[in-house]
């Protein structure tokens, strides 16, 4: 017997919280570049302009705070692997360098309206 399960799964989820951080920085000015941009070392969700910064963004859901909330699940580990894929991305795309940041977009609660916290140059 096949159970269905309604509910969607976390990559759903995960692609819907890109879209909608996507259109809340774009509504602040910046100007999309790229996204999921995939290394040996893991994945940049968002690649942004903003003024004369090219900004990494990872985007981080969580419904609620059961396990921790949105931002607290970005460890030193997970910095790293967002440095080592920024620099793939900047030799492969930029021979000359520009400013960078990396900023975080958490977003909690329900998808349909959930609150969004930006933090730019968060690491």
């Amino acid at each position: 017997m096949n159970h269905y399960n309604a509910a969607p799964n976390n990559s759903q989820n995960g692609a819907q919280a890109e879209e909608i951080a996507l259109k809340y920085l774009q509504n602040q000015g910046m100007v999309f570049v790229a996204q999921n941009f995939h290394s040996r070392f893991g994945e940049i969700d968002l690649i942004m302009q903003h003024e004369q910064h090219l900004v990494f963004v990872e985007v981080r859901y969580r419904k609620g705070q059961n396990f921790g909330g949105a931002l607290e699940s970005i460890t030193r580990h997970k910095q790293h692997k967002l440095r080592r894929t920024a620099e793939l991305y900047l030799i492969k795309n930029h021979p000359h360098i520009p400013p960078c940041r990396f900023d975080v977009v958490c977003l909690q609660g329900s998808l349909t309206k959930p609150s969004i916290l930006w933090l730019d140059n968060a690491f």
